[in-house]
């Protein structure tokens, strides 16, 4: 068996189908942002993998994740630890979009989005996250 086939069988039963690992994709954007307290911030998290569940995460300086919203399925959101102060939207079943309606100075952080074919703590299928979007919010 090639190394490129023992691959695509080991990541079809992973969860992610037959789609050739390379073009999985997960992205966040805007990947930097720096902007002024109370302006509206909305940042976006696609992906072509065709999972149902959809996270985002912060996580401050020297802590651990906090979990904001996560989606089960397009147009179904939920709170999650922290929501005060954020919005949530999946309108399509790639994109579920975070959005800071009036930014303060306590949302500095950095911004995670993950997704996964099912939740992560029932299913041994693979999840997926992007390394992180900054979002600095100056006085």
């Amino acid at each position: 068996m090639s190394t490129k086939l023992f691959w695509s069988v080991i990541i079809y039963f992973l969860g992610t189908g037959p789609m050739d690992a390379k073009d999985a994709r997960i992205t966040q954007s805007p990947r930097h942002i720096v902007t002024r307290m109370g302006q509206k911030v909305t940042l976006r998290c696609e992906q072509n993998l065709g999972h149902d569940y959809m996270y985002w995460y912060r996580q401050d300086l020297g802590q651990g994740l906090q979990l904001i919203y996560y989606s089960t399925s397009e147009k179904n959101f939920q709170e999650g630890d922290i929501p005060e102060g954020y919005n949530a939207a999946r309108e399509k079943p790639e994109l579920f979009s975070l959005t800071l309606p009036s930014s303060r100075i306590n949302q500095t952080s950095l911004y995670l989005c993950a997704s996964s074919r099912d939740t992560v703590r029932q299913s041994q299928f693979l999840s997926v996250h992007k390394p992180s979007s900054a979002c600095t919010i100056l006085k």
